[in-house]
């Protein structure tokens, strides 16, 4: 059974950071797609971050380049999601997402994945 399990989120004051981790059981994500999408009261599902399974390639979504780092550790079967300077406006619900599929990350929606997390609350403020 495909399931994934994100952690890491909580209250951080402005300019903080925090590290949200997305483990995997019932398959390898080494092999699989991963997005980091987040959603604020309100707001449309925002495309935050990915990162490919063929080449390892990285995408960011402008609003949090140079500020977020995706990373995998295969000995784990986990992918991060590093989160530093911090805004108020990161302030949103954290979801994982994996797909078997070779995606394209600079283009996938994320009607596009077939695996989700729970998602893990991250909240922005002083």
């Amino acid at each position: 059974q495909v399931q994934l399990v994100e952690s890491g989120g909580g209250l951080v004051q402005p300019g903080g950071s925090l590290r949200l981790s997305c483990a995997a059981s019932g398959f390898t994500l080494d092999y699989y797609t991963i997005g980091w999408f987040r959603q604020a009261p309100g707001k449309e599902r925002e495309h935050v971050s990915c990162i490919s399974s063929s080449d390892g390639r990285t995408y960011y979504a402008d609003s949090v380049k140079g500020r977020f780092t995706v990373s995998r550790d295969n000995t784990k079967n986990t992918v991060f999601l590093q989160m530093n300077s911090l805004k108020p406006e990161d302030t949103a619900v954290y979801y994982c997402a994996a797909d078997p599929r070779r995606l394209i990350c600079s283009v996938v929606h994320w009607a596009e994945f077939g695996s989700w997390g729970q998602g893990t609350q991250v909240t922005v403020s002083s």
